[in-house]
């Protein structure tokens, strides 16, 4: 699943060949991967499988509102959401669609002819001005989106219930979302409203940064900690970053290349192999519903216990 490395990647990659570019048409191939004012809440394609959730048409939606007619002035990002933003030439005129990759999503910048915009599961196609003429968005597995925004101020509020930027927290912005948090400190990163951007991956990759055990109760986290976590997670995504991001399954940025940060996971995915801190086993289980891997020596289960054995190294 694409976490915040790997959509700073996409959004980098796409900013070199879009910002500028004019949006001349769109193909609309499914609907439901788009969730529009109006639409239930988790778009079309969720509110499918929830029970007992009435399911009407979705309404029309139009050229205007997926950018035709604008020109592309940038890209943002919060956490794991990209946000698409042009501008018309008439005066005070704007419009903006939300990304989000989910667990297979792809936004693909190609040329006119690429086989690309013909590939399984390409939902929607847009068509540029330009030698790179298409952006693609592609999901598999339909667990991402396109949101639709008037403005600035729309992303806004779609964004309004996401906690702050991974890549920039800092320890007192760490420690005061975590003041109240009675569940795992691995549950804690993983929830958007508290900390935008960390996932699986680069979750069990800070814990073991900070030495921190991923059963820990954050609330519990001291200062010391704080500080120590939060320098974990801006190191390892920013190495991650410089890196291309993770490609695990079929992760790639916006020109189709894939990353090499998964050469350097320290944890995540090596269950069994040995610590390359201290040496040990790495150790597996289900915290927060996702598998996690840690060592049991170098992360200890509290900070005094921390205290009273020093760490190996």
């Amino acid at each position: 699943m694409p976490e915040l490395p790997e959509v700073e990647c996409v959004r980098r990659s796409l900013e070199r060949g879009l910002i500028g570019r004019t949006v001349r048409a769109v193909e609309v191939r499914r609907r439901d991967v788009i969730t529009a004012p109006g639409d239930p809440p988790g778009g079309f394609a969720r509110s499918r499988a929830a029970r007992n959730h009435p399911v009407r048409p979705p309404a029309p939606v139009t050229p205007a509102d997926l950018l035709v007619g604008f020109t592309i002035e940038r890209i943002d990002r919060l956490g794991k959401q990209l946000a698409i933003h042009g501008v018309d030439a008439r005066p005070g005129r704007r419009s903006a669609i939300v990304v989000h990759l989910g667990m297979t999503g792809q936004l693909l910048l190609e040329g006119p002819s690429s086989a690309g915009s013909q590939a399984d599961h390409s939902h929607i196609v847009w068509t540029l001005d330009g030698p790179s003429g298409l952006l693609i968005f592609r999901d598999p597995r339909r667990f991402g989106g396109v949101r639709l925004a008037l403005n600035a101020e729309a992303v806004d509020r779609l964004w309004a219930d996401l906690g702050p930027d991974a890549l920039d927290i800092t320890a007192d912005e760490l420690r005061s979302a975590l003041r109240s948090a009675r569940r795992p400190i691995k549950s804690a990163l993983l929830d958007q409203s508290v900390l935008a951007g960390v996932g699986n991956i680069y979750a069990d990759e800070a814990l073991w940064r900070a030495r921190i055990a991923p059963g820990r109760p954050a609330r519990g986290l001291s200062v010391d900690d704080c500080e120590r976590l939060a320098a974990g997670i801006r190191g390892v995504l920013r190495e991650a970053i410089d890196s291309g991001g993770s490609t695990i399954r079929d992760y790639v940025d916006g020109s189709g290349r894939a990353g090499s940060f998964q050469l350097r996971h320290a944890v995540y995915g090596r269950a069994g192999l040995p610590c390359p801190r201290c040496g040990r086993r790495l150790a597996s289980a289900v915290v927060a519903q996702r598998t996690t891997v840690w060592c049991r020596a170098c992360q200890r289960a509290s900070s005094r216990t921390r205290k009273k054995q020093a760490p190996r190294r």
